[in-house]
């Protein structure tokens, strides 16, 4: 490394070798469509004047009628609310001989309370059966926010076989008062139950409104999403049509990605097609609409990488829609006015997104001018600005814009990146400067990358070849991991494969698995905390069982996932392990040819010659020689200086219309 630029833009674009490509799966990394969780705030019984919340907003705070017919009414309570629903109640006037309506509202909830000895003497029970009184009583303690007393006596009433008639109703107080608590996963199975009954039953709607708030408190939004599915059919309020409509297109989206990779194709293109259907459905000026436009994209996307070829890639009607959706994408989300800090945060990243995959789909056109471009749209310091900087390293050299290349693959190999996993960084730097006549480094570059990554391979070879439960592959990475932050001996492998664990954990649907079971043994440390007569209880007991049957399940889960995505890295190894041997095969021949020839000319004959440079730079730009230290306001700046070449060239880089010969 001789001299760099430090301020610096990037260049423009060409060709590549054919294994430099990057995989097509690629254009799937970096989903992260999870809706963003609200802030906490204070609701109030009505919006401020002149202000109406929006449909997508799902307002907890709208009345909550106790009526069968909840078809205008939405789950919430009454008073000030910390932001979380508040339970849609319905109620039959026949059921309550007494005339009093089943309000099932709140004031704001307070931290759980250690439950004391249950007094039910405010209670006003007259004029009601026996067992309608025991209802009133679960109701009256929700509404006094005793959520364990109220969840407590909703279950005892469940255990009691002749309740039966008002067991539906029990477990609707039950639900919503486990939510209250904070035990979101539990609240989600009780709320199933009730929708397992069916359509008919008069909680059935509101029952489904729930699933939306408990979807905003979950990082996985999986476990909601398989729930939505099972009532597609079903007609949702209107304020909930448009997000139950990017929920369900989220889960034909994983569920095609899910099918592509068991080799299903036909059923895959169902679920994809379903994708583009649901998004048409969402209209532009809705929240969810950059969201849906990315589904729709990258499904059209999915469809066009079938082409064989890159000209034909170029005027097929599905690359063409993936290339508009993502435009549209960076149109609607160029400004944030109108919404909140998390919601601008969110299409922040889209945009990212967006530019990311409008940049592969032009390298996979070899549009490599058009690739660059939206490469270095991506912002620095983003959480896709190191990929950018890596897959445009692999334009740059396409164009034969070696010094930039080299400046980008500098940066990613700054210590401030040690814990990211580029392995094939180091293959275009060999191939570089094999391409600049400079042998000897190009195999010093290869020999450094067999004894770094060789034993990874090994590693991983080892790992995938274990008859292993599903659910072990998952505790390996979780393994390496710990020993890795717990300061355990370690060697290089050990680094590498924690990198590799970084990098399965970018794959969405692994990391909302993973945070899913972290956030189930939150939830099982949660009933600990809770009053002695809560925490030894049946119910609790129950419950945490069923959250036992929840983890195991999603461990497996995870396992297969871990399992898949460790084999693929295997195979990308491999491939890039084979890659250098070629290098190294074609470098050692034309070492051999360059000796002979100066054999025959008397040491006279030169394959490499100094390349004429200068250190000129634009006025608003400053040329710092590079020394081996690194600035952490340098990093992607870096233009770096080939000396000496291929005495053929005249220049370090080709020309950009004899890279586009080639």
């Amino acid at each position: 490394m001789k001299r760099l630029l430090r301020p610096l833009c990037l260049a423009t674009l060409g060709l590549s070798l054919a294994w430099a490509t990057p995989s097509p799966a690629q254009s799937f990394e970096g989903l992260d469509l999870s809706q963003p969780s609200k802030k906490k705030k204070k609701a109030s019984r009505k919006p401020p004047k002149g202000k109406k919340p929006t449909a997508t907003q799902a307002s907890e705070e709208d009345s909550d009628s106790d009526s069968g017919d909840t078809s205008a009414t939405t789950p919430a309570d009454t008073g000030t609310a910390t932001a979380t629903p508040a339970a849609p109640a319905a109620q039959d006037a026949s059921a309550n001989p007494g005339g009093m309506g089943l309000d099932l509202t709140a004031e704001t909830p307070s931290q759980p309370k250690a439950a004391p000895t249950m007094s039910f003497d405010a209670v006003d029970v007259s004029g009601k059966s026996g067992d309608r009184q025991r209802l009133d009583v679960a109701i009256s303690l929700f509404k006094n926010e005793e959520y364990e007393k109220a969840a407590m006596s909703s279950f005892e009433m469940l255990q009691d076989a002749r309740l039966a008639g008002l067991h539906l109703e029990a477990r609707y107080v039950l639900a919503k008062a486990l939510y209250r608590m904070g035990l979101y996963h539990s609240s989600l199975g009780e709320f199933s139950k009730i929708l397992a009954v069916g359509p008919e039953t008069k909680f059935f709607r509101t029952s489904l409104e729930w699933l939306f708030f408990i979807s905003r408190k979950t990082k996985n939004e999986t476990v909601i999403l398989d729930e939505i599915a099972k009532y597609a059919n079903q007609e949702f309020p209107e304020r909930f049509r448009t997000e139950f409509h990017y929920l369900l297109a989220r889960y034909h989206f994983v569920r095609g990605k899910a099918l592509d990779q068991v080799g299903r194709t036909e059923d895959a293109d169902k679920s994809f097609n379903e994708v583009k259907r649901l998004t048409l459905l969402i209209p532009k000026t809705d929240v969810f609409y950059p969201r849906a436009k990315y589904l729709e994209g990258l499904s059209f996307f999915r469809f066009g990488n079938r082409a064989t070829s890159a000209a034909a890639r170029r005027t097929d009607i599905n690359t063409v829609g993936a290339i508009e959706a993502m435009k549209e994408i960076i149109r609607v989300t160029r400004s944030g006015a109108g919404l909140d800090a998390e919601q601008a945060t969110a299409n922040q990243k889209l945009r990212e997104l967006a530019f990311m995959q409008l940049g592969r789909t032009h390298y996979g056109m070899q549009q490599n001018r058009y690739a660059l471009f939206y490469f270095n749209k991506v912002e620095r310091g983003t959480s896709q600005w190191l990929e950018s900087m890596f897959e445009s390293s692999w334009a740059n050299y396409r164009v034969g814009q070696y010094e930039q290349a080299l400046g980008n693959l500098i940066t990613l190999s700054s210590p401030f990146f040690r814990e990211e996993y580029f392995p094939e960084a180091m293959i275009l730097k060999a191939v570089i400067y094999y391409e600049n006549c400079r042998y000897r480094e190009s195999s010093l570059i290869l020999q450094d990358f067999e004894r770094t990554y060789l034993p990874v391979h090994d590693q991983l070879e080892l790992i995938t070849k274990k008859q292993l439960e599903a659910s072990e592959y998952y505790g390996v990475l979780s393994d390496v991991q710990k020993k890795n932050k717990e300061g355990l001996e370690k060697g290089e492998t050990d680094v590498i494969l924690e990198r590799i664990l970084r990098l399965a954990l970018t794959d969405q649907d692994l990391k909302k698995t993973n945070e899913s079971i972290l956030e189930l043994e939150t939830e099982m440390d949660t009933f600990g905390e809770k009053g002695d007569t809560f925490r030894y209880s049946e119910l609790s007991k129950q419950l945490l069982e069923g959250l036992k049957v929840q983890r195991t399940s999603l461990i497996e889960k995870a396992g297969i996932m871990a399992k898949g995505k460790l084999e693929t890295e295997l195979v990308a190894l491999k491939q890039l392990l084979a890659n250098g041997l070629r290098i190294k095969f074609e470098t050692v021949t034309k070492e051999k040819e360059f000796l002979e020839e100066q054999l025959k000319a008397g040491g006279k004959t030169a394959v490499v010659k100094k390349y004429r440079f200068s250190v000129a730079v634009a006025d608003d730009q400053l040329y710092w020689p590079y020394e081996g230290e690194y600035w952490r306001d340098e990093l992607g700046t870096y233009q770096y200086t080939l000396t000496k070449g291929c005495i053929q060239r005249d220049t370090a880089n080709r020309t950009i219309q004899a890279s586009e010969s080639n």
